[in-house]
C-alpha cells in the first residue's frame, strides 16, 4: 500500500464520519425539540377538554317535570331558592369551595371530596358540575380557572 492510497482511504473515511455526524447532530436536534412539542401538545389537549366540558356543562339544562310543574335539577340562584334545594352531591361541593383555603382549581375541590384527581374520569365530571354551579350563580369561576364562592 502506497502512501497515497492510504491518504485516500484516510480522506475518504474522514468524509464518511462528517456525514455521519452530520446525520447525528440532526437527530439530536429532533430528539431534543420532540419534548416541546408534545408538551405544548398536552396544553393544547388540556385546553380542548377544558373547553368541551365547559360546553357541555353549560349547554341549556333540561327541565324535568315534578307535579306538573317544570323545575331545574340545579337552580338558579335567587333569593328564594335555598342552597338544600340543590342536589346533595352539589352541596357538597359547594361546602368543599367554602373549605378550600381560598379560590381552588377543581384538583383541589377534588382532593376535598376525597375524587381521584389523578383519573381525568373522575376530575372531568367535577368539573362540569363546578362550571354548572358557576352558570347558575352559585359559584364564581376567576380568570385563571379557579374557582370560589359568590361575595
Amino acid at each position: 500500500m502506497h502512501g497515497s492510497e492510504i491518504l485516500e482511504r484516510i480522506s475518504a473515511r474522514r468524509a464518511e464520519l462528517d456525514e455521519v455526524e452530520e446525520q447525528l447532530a440532526k437527530q439530536l436536534a429532533e430528539v431534543r425539540a420532540e419534548p416541546d412539542e408534545l408538551a405544548v401538545a398536552e396544553r393544547v389537549l388540556e385546553r380542548v377538554s377544558e373547553q368541551l366540558a365547559d360546553e357541555r356543562a353549560s349547554a341549556a339544562p333540561a327541565p324535568g317535570q315534578v307535579g306538573g310543574r317544570t323545575v331545574m335539577l340545579i337552580p338558579h340562584r335567587a333569593p328564594d331558592v335555598e342552597e338544600t334545594m340543590l342536589p346533595p352531591d352539589y352541596q357538597r361541593i359547594l361546602a368543599a369551595v367554602r373549605q378550600a383555603a381560598g379560590p381552588g382549581m377543581a384538583r383541589q375541590v377534588g382532593e376535598i371530596l376525597g375524587v381521584d384527581i389523578s383519573v381525568r374520569a373522575k376530575l372531568e365530571p367535577l368539573r362540569a358540575k363546578l362550571v354548572r354551579l358557576v352558570d347558575r350563580g352559585w359559584l364564581r369561576k376567576l380568570p385563571d380557572g379557579r374557582f370560589t364562592t359568590r361575595l
